[in-house]
């Protein structure tokens, strides 16, 4: 439950066509939590009371969302086919490399 006094509600007049209905009723609601500083706003409805109430759920959705703790990862082990197949490419790319030799010169060792 989210207390009035965390809340600083604020109503304006909704941006968008409509004309005159939308250009003299301050309709559109902005509700700011205070303690956190999340901000939302609702401005679809013609009523100033229905964007009241659906400002106030997605701020208590928000809050919610911010509440949840995401689980740490768990490390699982690497198979031991994925262990084999990096160290046979290894393998492949290092002998690939030890048959070049230099360019235009003696290739003794």
């Amino acid at each position: 439950m989210i207390k009035k006094r965390d809340i600083v509600v604020q109503f304006y007049r909704s941006s968008g066509p409509g004309g005159q209905r939308k250009n003299k009723v301050e309709t559109a609601v902005r509700i700011t939590h205070v303690p956190t500083g999340i901000t939302v706003h609702a401005s679809e409805l013609r009523s100033q009371a229905q964007n009241r109430m659906r400002a106030l759920k997605r701020l208590e959705d928000r809050l919610k969302k911010r509440m949840v703790r995401r689980k740490p990862r768990v490390r699982t082990a690497v198979p031991a086919g994925v262990i084999e197949r990096r160290l046979r490419d290894k393998k492949t790319t290092s002998s690939k490399k030890l048959l070049r030799g230099k360019v235009g010169g003696d290739q003794t060792d």
